[in-house]
């Protein structure tokens, strides 16, 4: 049997570090084949980065102010060296001005919490594209059916926790119709998505470029339009100002929590306007804090109390 490469790094942050509110965004709904928390400490991932498969383990250590990584397979060595712009380390708020209390205590409630930037758009946006027009459960359902079928178990201790590595591009480009439609998925969103796994290339190249260049990339593929390329933005390129517009709850959230009233994209652009630049730091900072517009009730206000790191 050919031994798994394992490898092993600490890293250090230059400031606080709340690891569960960072990497949070990259799990696709509690039952994601492709990753594992215990909700606390620690933290797995099963990902395909360009040199191949790997399992992430992180555990946070907050009173030594670190964080431990190991990475198994042949992604290991690629995965250990992004890990501090997967953290956010690139991540820069110097610029940020809190226009509003509840944006302020949100801050100063998740200090810790900062743009990631996996670097992997196709990982990214593929399963954003089944997410199109359908519920967060008919879609983690149709990424999970999808990915425990034509994905591969995970290398290391992420096989003992049965996660599956995402498939390949040339993979999700070779799953037949039927087979999409059996999870759901019609052809409005398994044609971009495949049209990404054929594209995955140039795709790949965004990393590293200006980001409204990336998107612009990004959203010339059929069927991706700006609120996919923001959700991309979000996660694989560490974009602070890639906000969420065509959601469906993020205007109306966001609305809510800093005027009391729901609004629209229209709306959500001209609250938003003091923070061009920093505009889904916002919106992040805001869901992490839990705010969401209540069906009946007063209008939302943060807790003043500030919890553990996690």
């Amino acid at each position: 049997m050919t031994a798994v490469a394992h490898l092993s790094r600490t890293h250090r942050p230059s400031r606080p570090l709340q690891l569960g509110a960072v990497v949070r965004i990259f799990m696709r709904g509690g039952g994601d084949p492709t990753s594992w928390s215990d909700r606390g400490r620690t933290w797995v991932f099963a990902w395909r980065v360009p040199t191949g498969p790997v399992t992430l383990r992180l555990v946070d250590h907050p009173s030594l102010g670190e964080v431990e990584a190991q990475a198994w397979g042949e992604g290991a060595e690629w995965m250990l060296d992004r890990l501090p712009a997967m953290l956010g380390e690139e991540d820069d708020d110097s610029g940020f001005v809190a226009h509003h209390d509840v944006v302020a205590q949100a801050r100063r409630r998740f200090e810790g919490w900062r743009v990631p930037a996996s670097g992997l758009v196709v990982q990214a946006l593929i399963p954003t594209i089944i997410e199109q027009r359908v519920t967060g459960k008919e879609a983690f359902a149709a990424y999970r059916m999808l990915v425990r079928h034509n994905g591969t178990p995970a290398p290391g201790i992420g096989a003992d926790l049965r996660l599956v590595v995402p498939p390949e591009p040339r993979a999700w480009a070779l799953i037949p119709s039927w087979e999409w439609l059996r999870a759901g998925v019609d052809g409005a969103r398994s044609r971009p998505a495949v049209t990404v796994a054929t594209r995955a290339g140039r795709l790949e190249e965004t990393v590293g470029m200006p980001w409204l260049d990336a998107r612009r990339r990004i959203e010339s593929l059929p069927g991706v339009g700006r609120w996919s390329s923001a959700e991309v933005a979000q996660r694989a390129l560490g974009d602070p100002d890639a906000v969420s517009f065509g959601d469906y709850h993020v205007a109306k959230n966001i609305g809510w929590a800093l005027t009391g009233t729901p609004v629209d994209d229209d709306g959500l652009a001209e609250l938003l306007e003091p923070y061009a630049g920093h505009r889904y730091r916002v919106q992040r900072l805001l869901e992490l804090a839990g705010a969401m517009r209540p069906r009946r009730g007063p209008r939302f206000t943060l807790p003043t109390h500030l919890p553990g790191r996690s």
